[in-house]
């Protein structure tokens, strides 16, 4: 039986591991989960599952468990995720918290050696060059859950990484892919948030309406499969059936195809090595007759642009566009900004924090740190 330890269980990517292991119990038992605020429902899947120990990043949250946690262990605080980490044994770690917080919890993942399956993109983005010479010391094995790494994974899992010629990342193109580009400047946090294909939370939801979450998927299959920029396409695909491809030195070309579904991704990472039964939506000729493909539009996806930049200055350089966008994200889901100023705000961080080497963790938090202030700042000079 595999023992899992769930980090952001109460997120999308969490709650779908849940319930392709309900379905799967006698295969799986969950030791530990993890969440940032969600109280009540952390405790009521670790009740379901029987969990012994759980973690909340948020304290006040935390301390609302004090009279139901009688027997089962309780971390709380902002260290919380990264003691689950360390102190729970676990044959595979499913990481599904989203953003910068999550860094420390992979780090400490890594650094024990545990199987990883990573869905907490920004770890590799902000801290590529740190994690994948960790993995490789500890040898670890690193699962990607993005659906479109994922994908590469399983085309390229039995080929030498010398025969890739290049890969194409798949974006539906979100919400806004044909909406007049003169008119940007007035869509709303409601519409940013309508996905016209997936389900996800709404940072990663705002992400693919900017395009910015496949400007980090560039940086991503950069540190996962060592590719060079050039290397790395990204297509807009409508129908999100074809998660990914690679095109081989032979002129060969591998595609993985499946409808728009998380379950797909978690299966794989959850049974790596191997490949289990589960219930999906079969081959359906309706939706895999007509699959289209064509460039992004630059001026309609300027954030692309900002993630090539960032695999070649490397260092620091994605720590500070993933501050940035986390940042420039919140003030527009909060209403204070216009969607375009997303992206605007993004590269002059890029532009203006200093990008130095990625030596340690406290150097890639320091950039973290002062990308975070750039936007307040230049945010707050803009109301003055």
């Amino acid at each position: 039986m595999k023992r899992l330890l769930i980090l952001g269980s109460t997120g999308s990517v969490g709650e779908t591991a849940l319930s392709l292991v309900d379905q799967q119990r006698s295969r799986f038992q969950v030791v530990g989960l993890a969440a940032g605020k969600n109280a009540a429902r952390l405790w009521a899947q670790a009740e379901s599952f029987d969990v012994p120990v759980v973690a909340l990043a948020d304290d006040e949250a935390a301390r609302s468990l004090a009279t139901t946690r009688g027997s089962r262990r309780v971390l709380a605080g902002p260290g919380a995720l990264e003691a689950l980490v360390r102190t729970v044994d676990c044959d595979l770690i499913v990481h599904a918290v989203t953003g910068a917080a999550g860094l420390p919890a992979s780090v400490a993942a890594l650094e024990r050696g545990l199987p990883l399956a990573l869905a907490n993109k920004e770890s590799l983005v902000i801290a590529g060059e740190l994690l994948m010479p960790l993995a490789q010391r500890r040898g670890a094995t690193l699962l990607p859950v993005d659906s479109e790494h994922s994908a590469i994974f399983q085309c390229v899992r039995f080929e030498p990484k010398a025969a890739i010629r290049r890969i194409y990342l798949t974006a539906s193109g979100g919400p806004f892919r044909d909406r007049p580009l003169e008119t940007f400047p007035s869509i709303t946090r409601a519409e940013a948030l309508k996905h016209p294909n997936w389900s996800m939370g709404e940072r990663i939801t705002i992400g693919s309406a900017t395009m910015m979450n496949k400007a980090f998927e560039i940086v991503e299959a950069h540190h996962l499969f060592q590719l060079q920029s050039e290397q790395i396409r990204v297509l807009i695909h409508r129908q999100s059936v074809v998660h990914s491809m690679v095109e081989f030195e032979d002129g060969s070309m591998m595609a993985q195809l499946g409808v728009p579904d998380m379950c797909v991704p978690v299966q794989v990472a959850l049974h790596h090595p191997e490949r289990a039964p589960m219930a999906f939506e079969p081959f359906d000729l309706e939706k895999f007759s007509n699959l289209t493909f064509s460039e992004p539009e630059p001026q309609r996806f300027p954030c692309l642009a900002l993630g090539r930049r960032c695999v070649e200055l490397g260092g620091t350089s994605g720590a500070v566009l993933n501050a940035a966008d986390e940042v420039a994200t919140r003030r527009f889901l909060q209403g204070e900004i216009p969607f375009p100023q997303i992206a605007a705000l993004c590269a002059q961080a890029l532009s203006a924090v200093p990008v130095r080497a990625a030596s340690s963790l406290q150097a890639i938090l320091d950039a973290d740190a002062a990308a975070r202030a750039f936007v307040h700042g230049a945010l707050s000079a803009c109301s003055l």
